[in-house]
């Protein structure tokens, strides 16, 4: 496996990235909530990118995969800085981005931070919101309030061993992040893609970025029995087909 380049942010934090030189609308993948650029919808982007002559990026934000920091100690506010200054740091022209889960809600925050630099956009199983809507919500009022006393709670989850650990610092910073609350206008192509079988983010949350975004070229397709992770060969397909439509419409 190839090691990765390292950028610094401006507060220090060490962002491990993989870069692959190409034309462009360059393409940039955003990884979702512990995962890493190791995933195979980012791998196997890379590969067809690398087939196409096609510039690429993909990188882990702080506290995931190969980069400095703590998952514990970071919050959404402190990925989507990692994200913009690794967009404007590395690419040259406005980029292609695609966000998976978390990665599309941080694509959706990248459309409000530096809409000068998106092409297009395309959500895959997109979760913007979800520490509010999908965490917090879910939470007990005993787990709410072991959540405010000590700061933080341990959550259990399907795809690690154990719980991880949910904190106070990222409730309340996913508040702020929030982009279903507040105007969102998406003046690019919009492609998301949501399966019906995602057990993870229901697909009434694609149905709300429709409803709720402003822009005139906003489709989403649903895919009968995929599953949130989005990974079956067909599904990295529509995916690839995604990236070409918004790429001819830029």
């Amino acid at each position: 496996m190839t090691k990765p380049a390292i950028f610094e942010t401006e507060t220090g934090r060490q962002i491990a990235y993989h870069k692959t030189k190409g034309s462009g609308p360059g393409v940039v993948f955003l990884g979702g909530f512990m995962s890493d650029m190791n995933c195979s919808k980012a791998t196997h982007l890379e590969a067809w990118a690398k087939e196409n002559g096609r510039a690429y990026l993909r990188f882990d934000y702080s506290g995931h995969g190969q980069s400095s920091g703590v998952f514990e100690q970071g919050c959404i506010g402190e990925w989507v800085e990692d994200a913009k200054e690794v967009i404007l740091g590395l690419t040259d022209g406005p980029q292609i981005i695609v966000g998976s889960s978390m990665g599309g809600w941080i694509a959706l925050l990248m459309a409000k931070r530096i809409p000068q630099k998106i092409a297009g956009l395309v959500g895959i199983a997109a979760a913007p919101d979800f520490v509010i809507d999908g965490i917090w919500d879910s939470f007990t009022d005993a787990e709410k309030a072991t959540l405010m006393s000590d700061g933080q709670v341990p959550l259990a989850n399907e795809y690690f061993d154990g719980p991880y650990t949910i904190t106070k610092k990222l409730i309340e910073d996913g508040r702020v992040q929030s982009v279903l609350r507040d105007p969102l206008n998406l003046p690019f192509p919009v492609r998301l893609l949501h399966g019906t079988a995602d057990t993870d983010v229901n697909m009434d949350v694609a149905l709300r970025i429709i409803e709720h975004a402003t822009g005139q070229d906003i489709r989403l397709t649903l895919v009968k029995d995929a599953s949130h992770s989005f990974s079956e060969p067909d599904n990295l397909a529509m995916i690839r087909r995604a990236i070409h439509s918004v790429t001819m419409k830029s």
